[in-house]
């Protein structure tokens, strides 16, 4: 149970959601601001207990106006049914949420129009936080399922692109349609933000990932996934190809011959703690 608790003492409100409530303050919109801020929190917190029941490393939770981020220090490492599930569990807060509202609408505890109002919000911000843009959870659903075919590199190439094209695509929606809506910029602004950092650190991503990976805790993924090279390829050049999900044997051939195997951590462990970052994978033949 302790455990579980411990989720509400990383829980964070970002400025831009600070602002939101000051603007809802100032022009007495208490209801709806109540309202959001109900189901941002448990959008969230289905997250984050899904996480902690997982015992994932959770560093913060910080709430948006469209619902949080949930902040994890497992780097794509964790089993692919756990990623998916602690994502779902922030959308699926929505369905118990609804069914609630309209529960204490009929017996009378809600008025229609709070109901409605609520609704409202509920849909919406499920809806947002499905767009495949980063890093909202239709984002990181994407990464995900990218990922399951695709190298890590690739797949958060390819993730950063989708959401690119898709945030210029919200982005022209809002301008043709409802260019005076201060909140929807306000939003925008976030979501340009973090996709420009996203794609700043993206060789830090591809990095953090490998390093998780030779020094973290490593479960059984059970499927073997080999990857075959030139003996002259560079061993870094081996890594990216790396998927999440899977166990990598390393087939090394000379003029598509097979030369020898590795096993993965072979390489890994060339790399981070030998420091052989300039070596071709041939080259480990005489040490392994």
């Amino acid at each position: 149970m302790t455990k579980y608790l411990s989720v509400f003492l990383h829980i964070h409100i970002h400025p831009i959601l600070w602002l939101i409530m000051g603007i809802s303050i100032m022009t007495a919109h208490f209801q709806s601001l109540l309202i959001l801020l109900s189901i941002i929190l448990i959008h969230e917190l289905g997250h984050a207990m899904t996480a902690r029941h997982f015992n994932w490393r959770l560093k913060s939770i910080v709430l948006l106006p469209f619902g949080g981020v949930a902040e994890v220090e497992e780097h794509g490492n964790r089993p692919l049914k756990e990623e998916l599930l602690t994502i779902a569990a922030g959308p699926l807060q929505h369905l118990p949420l609804q069914g609630a509202a309209f529960l204490l609408q009929t017996a009378g505890f809600l008025s229609y129009e709070t109901y409605q109002l609520f609704t409202f919000y509920n849909v919406m911000i499920l809806l947002f936080n499905l767009l495949p843009i980063w890093p909202l959870d239709g984002g990181k659903l994407l990464f995900l399922i990218v990922s399951m075919k695709r190298s890590y590199q690739d797949a958060h190439r390819t993730m950063l692109m989708v959401s690119a094209v898709s945030l210029a695509l919200y982005l022209l929606f809002f301008l043709l349609f409802y260019p005076q809506q201060l909140n929807v910029w306000v939003i925008a602004g976030f979501l340009i933000y973090s996709l420009y950092m996203e794609y700043k650190h993206r060789s830090f991503v591809s990095m953090r990932f490998l390093l998780e990976r030779y020094y973290g805790n490593q479960q059984d993924p059970g499927i073997l996934e080999p990857i075959i090279v030139d003996e002259g390829e560079p061993i870094y050049q081996t890594l990216l190809k790396f998927r999440r999900g899977c166990k990598h044997p390393i087939i090394v051939e000379r003029n598509g011959k097979k030369l020898f195997e590795l096993d993965e951590n072979e390489l890994l462990h060339a790399f981070f703690a030998d420091k052989r970052t300039q070596s071709t994978v041939g080259e480990l033949n005489y040490d392994y």
